[in-house]
């Protein structure tokens, strides 16, 4: 599977008669983009705002963030099973919007959605506070389930991300990377020097609105499969879930994981990367034990000497993370684990819910109950007072002056657990 990704950078993002990508600068007609994003008697009304970096904005709650991209040359396309048919994606070419993201917010679905600043101390915490935001509030009418709530912003932040991502489809690339993973013997032959790595991909299914999607199927539905790491840089994954913003993986994350890409770029050089495993997170321990069960022994067909495993969310999920460790480390697989922390404001309480001696090479995204005051914005899109109820706030947090006092779990991106941060340790 070779994928080529056209990054066109962009500079600059700006209100315009028409959507298009001139010398850098993304133009969105914003009559039009609210239209395209409104296309569902079940929405009540769509607002277009553009947040950009050093701006004093503030965006609540936040749902998703999606990367406007378009498939150039190759089968499917963007968002498969949600966008376009359900054809294998991650190959031929992506042209990207680099840099620009689509955000959206409005009424709160649940009480796990977050906080961007584009400016001051919270801006530090999340990689969009450097992107070019192009925000839209999506409020659908009264009355509607939560579930059927999620699906209705969800489904309207792809539509919009699909309309912004066309915009490329056209243009020379700034740059283009080529990504290739070979079939798993051909693959496994090339580099016979190095060692040989998995990828295990946990994807947050807990329930209710904790969902994640692969080709349109929650993936709770599944049982533990390879994937072509390319495909996820066409959005064969995406977000439909409202777990604590820290460490949610937005869409715009699945699109540009950070562990696939460090992974392809020292393929050939310090090790031979084979491919994905994607697996769930389950609510009964039945579930847990299956997933883990067919988790290992994925990995073990694969052949390798490591498997790198990254969790999504905290909590249940880490009795996941610990089982994927346990039963692959005991097929005498070396295994790394990916995590963040939630050890109390004081950093003093044990930092997962499970834990086990085989898990000895651990990266952390960081201590999500850590406490942060977050300035009064001139710019507030969405909701403000909600502050006092999503997940890491209280009652209290947002305060008359505007100011916000919570935990850095209301900062989407803060503690992601797939490394798309700022957070990292320090020995002194």
């Amino acid at each position: 599977m070779r994928l080529e990704v056209g990054n066109i950078f962009i500079k600059d993002v700006q209100f315009g008669e028409r959507s298009e990508v001139k010398d850098g600068v993304l133009h969105v007609n914003k009559q039009e983009l609210a239209e395209v994003t409104g296309n569902d008697d079940r929405i009540a009304s769509v607002e277009v705002f553009l947040a950009k970096p050093g701006e004093e904005t503030r965006i609540i709650p936040v749902k998703d963030v999606i990367e406007p991209r378009v498939k150039v040359d190759g089968d499917g396309g963007i968002l498969p099973g949600f966008m376009t048919g359900v054809e294998q994606v991650g190959n031929g070419r992506t042209h990207v919007l680099k840099g620009a993201a689509l955000v959206t917010t409005g009424r709160i679905v649940g009480f796990q959605e977050g906080i961007i600043d584009m400016s001051g101390p919270g801006a530090e915490y999340t990689p969009f506070s450097k992107t070019m935001n192009v925000v839209v509030k999506v409020d659908p009418v009264d009355g509607l389930k939560q579930h059927e709530h999620e699906a209705v912003v969800r489904m309207a932040g792809f539509r919009a991300g699909i309309y912004l991502g066309a915009l490329g489809k056209e243009l020379e690339p700034d740059e283009i990377k080529t990504f290739e993973t070979k079939p798993i013997l051909e693959q496994a032959a090339e580099y016979p020097e190095l060692p040989k790595v998995a990828y295990v991909y946990m994807l947050q299914t807990q329930g209710l609105l904790h969902d994640t999607y692969y080709y349109g199927v929650d993936a709770k539905k599944i049982v533990p499969t390879f994937m072509y790491p390319t495909e996820a840089f066409d959005g064969a994954i995406v977000s439909g879930n409202c777990v604590s913003a820290c460490d949610k993986n937005p869409t715009y994350v699945h699109m540009n994981s950070p562990v696939i890409e460090e992974l392809y770029a020292r393929h050939g050089k310090d090790y031979n990367f084979l491919g994905c495993i994607i697996t769930n997170e389950n609510v009964t321990l039945m579930d847990k034990e299956r997933s883990s069960n067919m988790t290992a022994k994925l990995v073990e067909l694969l052949g390798v000497d490591a498997a790198i495993i990254s969790e999504e969310g905290f909590g249940n999920p880490d009795a996941d993370l610990v089982m994927n460790c346990n039963k692959i480390t005991k097929k005498g697989i070396k295994t790394i684990l990916i995590t963040d922390e939630y050890a109390g404001q004081d950093g003093a309480s044990q930092s997962l819910a499970d834990s086990t001696p085989a898990g000895d090479a651990v990266v952390t995204g960081g201590n999500a109950n850590q406490v942060i005051k977050l300035p009064a914005m001139k710019t507030v899109i969405g909701y403000q007072e909600v502050a006092n109820v999503i997940a890491g706030g209280w009652d209290g947090s947002l305060a008359e002056d505007g100011t916000i006092t919570a935990e850095i779990q209301v900062i989407t991106g803060a503690t992601n657990e797939l490394g798309y941060g700022y957070l990292s340790a320090k020995t002194y």
